[in-house]
């Protein structure tokens, strides 16, 4: 009995951050069907130790903004296309969940009543408190900021008690681990040593926003099956930013 017994989480709310790239499995671009289940098994593992989760996921993987502003579309269009990328992310995130039996919302920055909900910061809670999962997209409605930063907006809005960052390394290193072998990953970092040492964890605005917030901020790899839910029982491998 007590080797199926459910680990007690070391967290009771938490935001997971995703990139749209990581939804895009081995292809150049676009969704990856088993790829967006494999993740949300990960986070209905999670779900099922009784934490309440939301989540922010980027468009990457469908339109980047900045990189269409770079080659001569308007910046703020650009932007709003991002946005709708990440609702698509969400929908495609809330089906792969819906189909684990897990009850999910889908909350947009930009209202589209016949897609998603809009957000209501108030009504966003109590989802949680009935142990939905939420995801956040389009970011914060606005052009010119990232998913990074509606991320830990939302993070602070909700009161959650830290940020996970899934990414493909397992932790913040001082330089790519993937080119260079002799890479130092970091148990602990400030916000401050981020910021001073441009280490990619999030944009500046977003890291300025945690920090202003004392909002934790954990990165690990989410290509490590059953990471996610590994960290949250108080193990694993990541990197803690902080105060």
């Amino acid at each position: 009995m007590a080797e199926t017994e459910t680990p007690k989480a070391t967290f009771r709310r938490v935001l997971l951050k995703i990139s749209g790239e990581a939804l895009m499995g081995d292809q150049q671009y676009g969704l990856h069907p088993p790829t967006v289940e494999r993740i949300a098994r990960e986070v209905k593992s999670v779900h099922d130790m009784g934490v309440e989760v939301c989540m922010v996921i980027g468009g990457g993987n469908i339109f980047r903004g900045l990189s269409g502003s770079a080659q001569g579309m308007e910046r703020t269009t650009a932007d709003y296309m991002g946005m709708l990328g990440t609702v698509m992310n969400a929908l495609a995130m809330q089906s792969a969940l819906e189909t684990l039996k897990i009850h999910t919302r889908v909350v947009s920055a930009i209202p589209m009543d016949q897609v998603c909900e809009p957000y209501i910061r108030r009504r966003a809670v109590r989802h949680l408190e009935k142990k939905r999962i939420v995801i956040f997209a389009a970011g914060t409605g606005n052009p010119y900021f990232t998913t990074d930063t509606a991320a830990t907006l939302r993070a602070s809005e909700m009161a959650c008690e830290a940020i996970f960052m899934g990414k493909q390394v397992d932790g913040v290193y001082d330089k790519d681990p993937k080119h260079h072998p002799d890479a130092k990953r970091y148990d602990t970092i400030t916000y401050d040593q981020v910021l001073t040492e441009y280490l990619k964890v999030m944009d500046a605005s977003a890291i300025a926003l945690a920090r202003d917030n004392s909002m934790p901020i954990i990165v690990f790899s989410l290509d490590e099956p059953g990471g996610f839910r590994t960290i949250l029982a108080g193990e694993g491998t990541y990197t803690r930013v902080h105060g």
